[in-house]
């Protein structure tokens, strides 16, 4: 036992030293899966976490309650919440006016709130450029100021009344932009998209003019379940919102981001495990020999797959901690919460379950893509794995009939990959993945990305959020497909370097050869493209909710042609690198 340890060590070392850019490339597949992985668990808690931080840093409330009734009434109905059991803290009443704000050209919704200089025991917005709100000046929600491109130092108007922007600031009180609740009248239940400013307090019935002001209590419990109980209720004609719902509507910033990077774990896996399948084949029919040698000084079925196995699973292991190390590297990018809360600095590191389920993804995808080809090689007879034959093509009558008016060069790439079937088919599905993830991005440029405010519209931040989620993905899969293409080029040209050198001297021009080589890629290839264009237009409308936009058909078909264009590259350069080889030499170097 000892023994056939040591030498599936032996073995597993000299193959990773021989062997350093394929064992890279697998190194490469894996960690892009793992570390996709990674990032879409690091999103679950994205939202939660830092409005954790922001409702702990401004003393945020547990519940917020506004009364339908406006002016006096609505403040004589707050009134006896403030000391109602069970209330240990309480701010305001605050003014609100639902008016509209100008800048830089724009006029939208914004809700308006008066506030004190001094700090109030609950809803202390936390400062995060400039000043606190002060006679003449408006403090803007950092989300909001974002959006508008306001800097401190802007004149903007609130109802026609000037006012200079000298902060920004974030709180835990009222949603973030666009979400801030703006209504058409004070005491109304129907909201509208809107972001929040505060003004100083004496300054709002200016502001507001013939309009009535609401009004906002922020309250806090001694039981802290009253919070969580519920998320919002209308109760006396006082609307409650808990902080459950603030938390909620700020993390559905996140939500389109995190659904594209669950799927793009998906489709990252899939292409991963066609690059590993890829790539082990090429290995292990390079190998082919070595297991004709392993069975004929006795070794058995089971010795051979370990000494296979073990390589590829030590690369697994390798593959999940640099995958789960570039995901948690790349995870601030995503989940920072944006302007609109606040956010810590560098990133947590991976819990146990990304952990645990990063290095189960990475050894599945090895185990998967590995143990076909292997048990394949295992069970072969080792007469016929010191032949090493390729799989010969069936001769039919229809076929040669079809194959003597074919061009040379469509024969020569028919040929390539009826020796090697199961390669092309890799080509074709690492093909349809590629494509899918690309017209699933083409769907999600198409859609409108805009929310209105009234009399214009901003960029939607969650929209933003989810087409930089949907970049990160596809610009990985571009990638790791990329990859795939090349190691699927190199080692079709490697495998048939001898039967295009017997091509060569019966006639077949070194350009012949070459466009043969792009044809073998480019025939699986475009049934992958054909096939992965409404796959992809069918993945994004079953993910995405309400009316969607089709992405148009000139943008289809040029990324079509894209798509095929670099696979017919990627396979000339090789092919033509090769055939400017002497025939001689490759047939004195590889065995007929």
């Amino acid at each position: 036992m000892t023994g056939r340890l040591l030498l599936v060590c032996r073995l597993l070392a000299r193959d990773l030293r021989r062997r350093r850019v394929e064992t890279a490339l697998l190194l490469l597949a894996i960690s892009a899966a793992t570390a996709t992985l990674t990032l879409g668990l690091a999103l679950n808690d994205a939202l939660a976490k830092p409005y954790e931080r922001t409702r702990a840093a401004t003393a945020g409330p547990d519940v917020v309650a506004t009364p339908g009734a406006t002016g006096p009434a609505a403040l004589a109905a707050l009134a006896p919440l403030a000391t109602a059991p069970g209330v240990t803290a309480h701010s305001g009443p605050y003014p609100i006016g639902y008016l509209m704000l100008t800048a830089r050209g724009r006029t939208v919704q914004a809700v308006v709130q008066g506030r004190d200089d001094s700090p109030a025991a609950l809803d202390r917005p936390a400062v995060t450029g400039g000043t606190w709100v002060r006679p003449g000046g408006v403090v803007v929600e950092s989300a909001f100021a974002a959006a508008l491109d306001m800097r401190i130092g802007d004149t903007v108007s609130i109802d026609g009344r000037p006012l200079r922007v000298v902060g920004t600031a974030v709180t835990a009180a009222r949603a973030v932009y666009p979400r801030a609740d703006w209504r058409a009248g004070a005491g109304s239940i129907l909201t509208e998209s809107a972001g929040l400013v505060w003004v100083d307090r004496g300054e709002i019935g200016a502001l507001a003019g013939a309009r009535p002001l609401s009004y906002t209590l922020n309250l806090r419990y001694a039981d802290p379940h009253v919070g969580t109980s519920f998320t919002h209720k209308l109760e006396d004609g006082i609307e409650y919102t808990s902080w459950t719902e603030i938390a909620e509507a700020n993390g559905r910033l996140v939500t389109g981001a995190r659904l594209a990077l669950l799927v793009g774990s998906w489709l990252l896996t899939a292409l991963a495990v066609v690059g590993v399948a890829t790539i082990v084949a090429g290995r292990v029919a390079d190998q082919r020999r070595r297991v004709g040698l392993l069975k004929a000084v006795g070794a058995g079925p089971a010795m051979v797959a370990a000494v296979h196995l073990a390589e590829h699973l030590v690369v697994g292991f390798a593959a999940a901690g640099a995958g789960l190390a570039a995901g948690w590297l790349a995870a601030p990018a995503l989940t920072d919460p944006g302007a609109g809360l606040l956010g810590a600095t560098g990133a947590p590191p991976p819990g146990l379950r990304a952990v645990v389920a990063g290095t189960a993804l990475a050894l599945a995808i090895a185990a998967a893509a590995t143990l076909a080809p292997v048990l394949r090689a295992a069970t072969t007879d080792t007469v016929r794995a010191l032949a090493d034959a390729a799989t010969p093509p069936r001769r039919r009558g229809w076929r040669v009939w079809l194959s003597r008016r074919m061009p040379t060069a469509l024969l020569i790439g028919v040929r390539v990959n009826a020796r090697r079937p199961r390669r092309a088919r890799l080509v074709m599905v690492n093909t349809l993945i590629t494509t899918t993830g690309l017209a699933a991005l083409l769907m999600g440029l198409r859609q409108d990305r805009q929310v209105g405010l009234g009399g214009a519209e901003l960029a939607n931040p969650r929209d933003a959020r989810t087409i930089q989620a949907m970049l990160l993905v596809i610009g990985v899969l571009c990638v790791l497909g990329l990859v795939n293409a090349v190691v699927s080029t190199w080692t079709a040209v490697l495998d048939a370097r001898h039967p295009l050198a017997v091509a060569r001297t019966l006639g077949a021009t070194p350009a012949q050869v070459t466009t043969g080589m792009a044809v073998a890629q480019l025939l699986p290839a475009t049934l992958g493209v054909t096939v992965g264009i409404p796959a992809g237009i069918g993945l994004y409308l079953m993910v995405s909710a309400g009316e969607q936009r089709y992405a148009p058909v000139s943008w289809l078909l040029a990324m079509a042609c894209a798509v095929l264009l670099a696979v017919a590259a990627l396979a000339a350069v090789p092919a033509l690198a090769a055939a400017r080889r002497p025939v001689a030499d490759v047939l004195r170097s590889t065995p007929a």
